[in-house]
């Protein structure tokens, strides 16, 4: 069986990725979790991990990391995780790289947190490029290729990828499109999402710098954590 090495729930948007991909598509897998702590985790997550990040696959003695990496890796044993139609899968491939690479604003000014609710301060202009691109093509695909998902009627790797933006998307309040805020509400809904968002809130880690992220640029109004 796979191992995924991951790291809190609460904060790790990189872990969710293949986490709720391999839970949607019935791929078995074990979780391991290594917690994120104050400073560096490098010498921890090094361990199991080459780069000294998460999230990090392994299968028997093969090692994977790079949650596009484990993606493409298990794209080649199971046919279901980009869509089947060529140009579907072209436009989900395009769209997964570029949130790997991409929306740095949206990182920055919207971190990941799961258990909180936060009233930003504003938006401002970099922020609202991302937003707006990122309105601009969860529209086109839903439009494109007639939804409900990014790039179809199912659930395939497109729509891991974009699962942790959603979760932003809700948090900061930010303002989208109707087609967008359906797509959100859509991801946000699936099993595998609520199961991860009740994980995190029942964590009883608290790492500094990832909380002190969260009010940058905004206040938290609320805090659904149960621990």
């Amino acid at each position: 069986m796979y191992i995924l090495h991951i790291a809190n729930k609460n904060y790790s948007s990189w872990s969710l990725r293949p986490w709720v991909l391999m839970k949607e598509l019935s791929i078995p897998f074990s979780e391991k979790i290594t917690s994120f702590r104050k400073g560096s985790n490098w010498n921890e997550f090094r361990v199991f991990s080459p780069t000294g990040l998460v999230p990090c696959l392994v299968d028997g003695d093969q090692i994977i990391w790079d949650s596009l990496g484990i993606t493409e890796y298990l794209a080649e044993k199971y046919n279901q995780v980009w869509p089947k139609e060529i140009r579907a899968r072209a436009w989900a491939r395009c769209a997964s790289a570029e949130m790997h690479s991409g929306f740095s604003n949206l990182r920055e000014q919207c971190s990941m947190n799961c258990s909180v609710i936060v009233e930003l301060n504003g938006i401002s202009d970099a922020l609202q490029k991302d937003i707006s691109r990122l309105d601009e093509l969860w529209s086109q695909g839903i439009n494109t290729f007639n939804g409900p998902y990014l790039a179809g009627s199912r659930f395939t790797a497109v729509d891991a990828f974009y699962a942790p933006v959603a979760i932003r998307v809700r948090n900061y309040g930010i303002q989208m499109s109707k087609v967008s805020l359906d797509y959100v509400n859509l991801i946000l809904s699936i099993d595998s999402v609520r199961a991860w968002e009740i994980s995190a809130q029942n964590e009883s880690w608290r790492e500094p710098e990832h909380e002190e992220d969260c009010s940058k640029f905004g206040v938290i109004i609320q805090d659904f954590r149960r621990a």
